[in-house]
């Protein structure tokens, strides 16, 4: 069974299972976790510079090693950015998708075709730069909306349209 990793990022056919009757996962592409701990460093590393010299300026240099807490920010996050990229997965079955996400408290979201309401693929400019866009999907309960981050634009194409055709089937079916 996939876990995740970049290797586990092919396209899963429609409501595909292994042998045991468990889901085929599907991870996310690398590109976002490129995305992250790009973001992480654009952040951090300004963030410790101006810590750094504002500090020794106007408190004295002996202040100024408080600059080493964004850099330990950006230390910590960068293997952190990692584990919750790879706990992101994704499985179409057969009458609902499946998303399973979290490190800590790890929660998966169950959500039936026929419940859903809306698809939407967003990107926004950093995930456009990155070439990466995420799946909205509305359901009626609003609690109950899920996302699936830092997809390659095809797949959340692929995805929307799957989804939504799979959608129109089971609530005309209702």
């Amino acid at each position: 069974m996939d876990t995740g990793s970049a290797e586990g990022t092919g396209v899963a056919g429609p409501a595909e299972e292994t042998a045991g009757g468990e889901p085929v996962w599907t991870g996310l592409p690398p590109g976002l976790l490129r995305m992250r701990r790009l973001l992480l460093v654009v952040w951090m590393v300004p963030l410790t510079a101006a810590t750094g010299v504002l500090l020794g300026l106007f408190a004295g240099t002996g202040w100024a090693a408080f600059a080493a807490l964004p850099l330990a920010v950006l230390l910590w996050g960068w293997p952190m950015l990692g584990r919750n990229w790879r706990s992101w997965r994704y499985a179409e079955r057969a009458d609902d998708l499946l998303i399973s996400r979290g490190v800590l408290w790890h929660e998966q979201t169950i959500v039936p075709y026929g419940r859903m309401q809306l698809v939407e693929v967003t990107s926004g400019p950093v995930e456009r730069y990155f070439g990466l866009a995420s799946v909205q999907l509305h359901t009626a309960a609003a609690a109950s909306d899920a996302r699936i981050p830092g997809l390659l634009p095809e797949e959340a194409e692929r995805l929307r349209d799957r989804l939504t055709e799979l959608g129109e089937a089971r609530s005309a079916g209702l």
